[in-house]
Formats: C-alpha cells, sequence, structure tokens
C-alpha cells in the first residue's frame, strides 16, 4: 500500500464505519460484501461494453466502496478468516480484469491502446503476483507505488472524465514500473541470504 493510502485509509473508515457497524448489527459477513462488490463491478463492466464510461466510473466507484468495506467489516466486527483473506483476493483479480478487459475490447480496432490495455492487465496480476510469491517464500515484499487503490482511483478517473487513453496508460506504466520495482526488490534481500 503507498503511503498516499496509508494516510487516507483512516480517514475513510471513519467515513464509512457508521455503515459498517449497521453491517455488523444486522449480521451481514465480509465475505457477502466482497461478492456484492464483484457484482457491482461486472454491473459498471457492462457499461464500458456499451460505451457509457460516465456511468461505468460511479458503478465502479460504488463497487470499490463494497470492496474496501469488507475488510473493514471483517476487523472491526473481528469476522477475519483465512477464507476471507483468500476470497477477497481471488474476487479482486476479477475484479481488476473485467473493466480492463472491456476497455480492451472498446480498443479492438487501436492496435496501439489495445495493447496497452492487454499490458495494463498482464501488470496488474503481475503486481498482486510478486507480492504473493514473495511473501509465500517468507520475503517481504510491501513496496511499489501503485497497488490495486491506485489503479483503481487512474481507471474511475479515466471513466469518468472520458479520458481513456490516459487512464490505461498510467495504469500500464503503474503497473510495470511496481512489478519491476518488486523483481528487483526480491532479488535484492534475496542475494543476501
Amino acid at each position: 500500500m503507498s503511503q498516499i493510502i496509508k494516510n487516507i485509509k483512516p480517514h475513510f473508515e471513519k467515513v464509512i464505519s457508521p455503515v459498517v457497524y449497521v453491517f455488523d448489527k444486522l449480521n451481514i459477513s465480509p465475505n457477502l460484501l466482497t461478492i456484492t462488490g464483484l457484482i457491482i463491478t461486472s454491473f459498471g463492466t457492462y457499461f464500458i461494453f456499451t460505451k457509457q464510461f460516465f456511468t461505468a466510473g460511479i458503478i465502479l466507484a460504488i463497487g470499490a466502496i463494497f470492496d474496501a468495506m469488507d475488510g473493514t467489516l471483517a476487523r472491526k466486527a473481528n469476522k477475519t478468516t483465512k477464507f476471507g483473506a483468500f476470497l477477497d483476493s481471488t474476487v479482486d483479480r476479477i475484479a481488476d480484469f473485467l473493466p480492463l478487459f472491456a476497455l480492451a475490447y472498446y480498443f479492438r480496432n487501436d492496435i496501439i491502446f489495445f495493447l496497452i490495455t492487454m499490458g495494463a492487465i498482464l501488470f496488474s496480476f503481475l503486481v498482486s503476483y510478486t507480492r504473493a510469491r514473495a511473501e509465500g517464500l517468507g520475503l517481504d515484499c510491501k513496496i511499489g507505488i501503485f497497488e490495486r487503490p491506485e489503479r483503481l482511483i487512474i481507471l474511475i478517473i479515466a471513466l469518468i472524465t472520458g479520458y481513456l487513453e490516459i487512464g490505461v496508460l498510467l495504469i500500464f506504466t503503474g503497473a510495470l514500473w511496481t512489478t519491476f520495482e518488486r523483481v528487483f526488490h526480491v532479488l535484492k534481500i534475496s542475494s543476501k541470504e
């Protein structure tokens, strides 16, 4: 998580805490919020396919809020589970893929931006994979300036403003940078063992 997101997170959690409190009182599970966020993101993806980008951006923002609330609910209500963490990470990969896939389809006749969008998908996945693989090897890999929240914010802004090319280019570049940053970090720390 980047320093910017680390600084914003406590304020965001404070704002959503009344909603999280209601979800807890209604005995809603964090996993239900995770799945709800994915359903909302799928809905937003449909609007990318239909070229209603502003609507798609708003719906994806709502899906992102649900995605952020699941972890807050799990921590505040003491409902954290290994399966919940696994489900959240798995659903995040699907939610990363869907809107970018829709944008790749939108750019299908523009080979440059089609390839940039496909690269954005690939390196978005590699940002997550490199950290998970490093941690699976017992190595700390919590570095990088362009993780999922940053990519999602860029995507939502690009959809709402209509600057799709700039958005996918930023996501591609940022994810590529973070992937290589993590690869070199793991090379550096593993060579000291």
